[in-house]
């Protein structure tokens, strides 16, 4: 009897690995360039089977049919250490954070979903200077076309505060690990923003970037990385007909501080929008306060940003407008807003856009 119970076992357990291996097995690999998958945020298609995404918050799209799905990526491993956090989420239940392990990557989405329809959404969490991801393609049973995307968008500019640097302590403390450990650009406000308002969203920032002066030994300000896809470096022109948001933020300011001359700077934001105008003709455009300000520099920025929006304004371009944070945001690592801080600057701001634009 315990013979046959044994070989009865054996049987079972061989019919599940088989099973397995064939569901494993029956897994088409979908390259980068296939068409249902989606791309939102400055992105390098220079190889559209390897699409190169330097800047945080990039996002990537699409939807399977089936149990199992594998991302399949290489990572820049930029002086060998430095690897890249990505954001995974799933049918839009609760993301989960990841770093990769190398240059190449297979990244298993996690069992136990249901035999049936997934949708997927990868984020990139780390910033610019951390290297690239390139995007290879996904392995599933069937890739499926997406539902339609969200009619509205909305595009940040900013620094470390808009990338979402030193917000997310669940895998290490502040002070512990690489800078980079506690990124989430997007749990960030501007995704959280986009997100609350049903709208896509793009990132444009860079930690240590300032309008007239960065910080950490940055040789590229604002205006500099503004038509720019790597933005770090100051390189390779974005098409702006490729994202044409609907509002656009500008949180800048931070690392300037305020014993910046008035003059210079404020001339270099409206020379900087200006600018601005030609690429997005028909955007709302807000000049923000910097939520990590102290009173000295709040003031310093109320003063500025007010004087700014009043001069575009008279020069006909009623379309730029401001928005001044309640309070300082700065429980986060080195004084930057932590994640729970940034839930609160996404409430305000989303307040804000739906007024704005009656949406």
């Amino acid at each position: 009897m315990i013979k046959r119970l044994s070989c009865l076992a054996l049987i079972i357990l061989v019919h599940k690995f088989a099973f397995a291996s064939t569901k494993a097995d029956a897994l088409k690999f979908y390259s980068a360039d296939n068409s249902n998958i989606r791309y939102v945020g400055r992105v390098d298609f220079s190889n559209k089977l390897k699409p190169r995404i330097w800047a945080p918050g990039v996002y990537i799209e699409a939807k399977f049919r089936g149990a199992q799905c594998e991302i399949i990526l290489n990572d820049e491993a930029l002086g060998g250490n430095n690897l890249n956090y990505l954001e995974i989420v799933i049918d839009d239940n609760k993301p989960y954070r990841i770093q990769t392990t190398g240059k190449e990557n297979v990244i298993k989405v996690p069992g136990g979903l249901p035999d049936g329809e997934h949708t997927i959404l990868i984020c990139k969490d780390t910033e610019s200077n951390i290297g690239y991801i390139d995007f290879v393609g996904f392995k599933c049973e069937q890739l499926l076309p997406l539902p339609a995307r969200p009619r509205r968008k909305i595009e940040y500019f900013g620094d470390s505060i808009t990338s979402g640097t030193g917000m997310d302590q669940s895998v290490l403390p502040c002070g512990k690990g690489q800078w980079y450990d506690q990124h989430n650009a997007y749990m960030s406000y501007g995704p959280r923003t986009a997100r609350n308002l049903n709208a896509d969203w793009q990132l444009t920032a860079l930690a240590g970037i300032g309008l007239v002066h960065s910080c950490c030994n940055l040789k590229v300000v604002l205006p500099q990385i503004v038509d720019k896809t790597f933005i770090v470096a100051d390189s390779i022109t974005w098409n702006f007909k490729n994202y044409q948001p609907d509002v656009v933020t500008i949180c800048i300011g931070q690392n300037d501080g305020p014993q910046q001359d008035s003059t210079v700077y404020c001339s270099t934001y409206v020379k900087m929008l200006t600018a601005m105008r030609q690429h997005y003709p028909r955007a709302d455009i807000v000049c923000l306060s910097s939520p990590m300000a102290d009173a000295t520099l709040t003031a310093v920025l109320h003063r500025y940003l007010t004087g700014i929006a009043a001069t575009m304004n008279a020069h006909g371009d009623k379309m730029v407008t401001t928005y001044f944070f309640s309070r300082q945001y700065h429980n986060g690592c080195g004084g930057h807003p932590d994640i729970d801080d940034h839930k609160l600057i996404a409430d305000e701001l989303t307040a804000y856009i739906k007024q704005l634009k009656n949406w």
